[in-house]
């Protein structure tokens, strides 16, 4: 873990959340020994963060080791609620949902990866297994190469070159070349269509969420099973409402942000009498 130079750096509350995120669906259990390991910390160290957390009601000993609660959840619910993505999203989404039975969700770029931040699911036999939360390898979905095409030059290359935070690797990786005239095409077309690149099987479709100025925010992505829908398919029917959908979300997430209260700490509540304008 490196440290801060900066004075006013806390380097307790930083290791504290390396511990926190020390865990993933592959290490749902940690031993102190194995939250040392993977974090880089001393082992006493590792076990005094642990009980504070422990203390704090976000993680539990049991007899596999040290897990998760679901009061972290309440870290990242933060985040979404203070910014009201879900309210100005939501609504949108689920109009899309039902008008393709497929599910739909929105996402941010964090280092080489997507997280994602909302999502609105259609219960199946067979599901994606993404959740809110969940990271991706930008360059292996199709809303991270939304994310991604417009960043500048220096922007892409530290994001490409920061390591991955995600349990999975694309199927298909390309080099520097590949990527810049696949981005630029993305640019220019305003969407992004993926067919099996992280994982055989799933196709998927991205439209960017813009900001006032222009600048993207987030990205609307639609995942299908291959079996189910055909690239044609997504492109010709799926795609036009994800469109309209980003532009809808788009609209109203311009104006959530002209609103002054915003910067002053309203409560996601208080956007409720604008929301959502743009219709149907």
């Amino acid at each position: 873990m490196g440290v801060s130079a900066k004075k006013e750096f806390v380097e307790s509350l930083a290791r504290g959340l390396e511990v926190i995120t020390a865990f993933d669906a592959a290490h749902a259990a940690l031993t102190i020994a194995q939250v040392a390991e993977r974090t880089g910390l001393a082992r006493p160290t590792a076990h005094r963060l642990l009980l504070t957390l422990e203390e704090l009601g976000y993680v539990v000993n049991t007899a596999h080791g040290y897990m998760l609660t679901p009061k972290v959840v309440d870290l990242g619910l933060a985040y979404v609620s203070s910014r009201g993505v879900q309210r100005i999203a939501q609504p949108h989404m689920e109009h899309l949902v039902a008008a393709t039975d497929q599910s739909v969700s929105l996402s941010q770029l964090s280092g080489s990866d997507i997280v994602y931040i909302v999502r609105v699911e259609v219960p199946k036999i067979i599901s994606v297994g993404v959740t809110v939360g969940g990271r991706l390898p930008a360059m292996g979905t199709s809303m991270g190469q939304v994310l991604l095409s417009e960043l500048s030059e220096d922007q892409l290359t530290l994001s490409i070159a920061t390591p991955s935070l995600s349990r999975f690797t694309p199927r298909v990786t390309y080099e520097r070349p590949e990527v810049d005239v696949m981005l630029a095409a993305i640019r220019e077309r305003g969407w992004s269509l993926n067919d099996e690149v992280l994982h055989f099987g799933v196709r998927s479709i991205a439209a960017p969420i813009r900001n006032g100025d222009g600048t993207i925010v987030a990205a609307l992505g639609m995942a299908v099973h291959a079996s189910e829908v055909t690239s044609e398919q997504l492109t010709s029917f799926h795609l036009p409402l994800l469109l309209e959908a980003s532009r809808k979300i788009s609209a109203d997430w311009r104006q959530f942000d002209r609103l002054p209260s915003i910067h002053m700490g309203m409560s996601p509540d208080g956007i409720d009498s604008y929301l959502p304008t743009s219709g149907y």
